[in-house]
């Protein structure tokens, strides 16, 4: 707190603010607000708008960490889903994505028949 009596930074009334905000409505009601600010956001600027807010966090990522944490959280991810959901789960989805056409892109399955 400040130590002036009364008087509070921006900073400590934001976090008083929210506080109280979370006590009012619960935590879900930073989710529904969350998501509907994104919907609003979506509509306004359109999926190029995250494409390219997407690239500059991957970008930064990468020069903070270096190129081997993606292949380290994929990897962790991986382990994740096949313990979740089991091996099978992989050839059943590998078998999706075969047949499945893709824009501009030649598939596994043109090349095999």
């Amino acid at each position: 707190m400040s130590d002036r009596k009364g008087e509070l930074t921006v900073r400590e009334a934001g976090r008083l603010g929210g506080e109280t905000t979370k006590r009012r409505h619960g935590v879900e009601h930073y989710s529904r607000i969350g998501k509907k600010g994104g919907r609003a956001l979506a509509e306004e600027r359109g999926p190029e708008f995250y494409a390219a807010i997407g690239k500059k966090g991957g970008d930064s990522v990468k020069a903070r960490r270096g190129s081997e944490f993606f292949a380290q959280i994929g990897r962790k991810g991986g382990s994740v889903v096949k313990a979740r959901h089991g091996a099978e789960f992989y050839r059943q989805v590998g078998q999706k994505g075969g047949r499945t056409a893709k824009k501009g892109k030649e598939t596994v399955s043109e090349h095999v028949a």
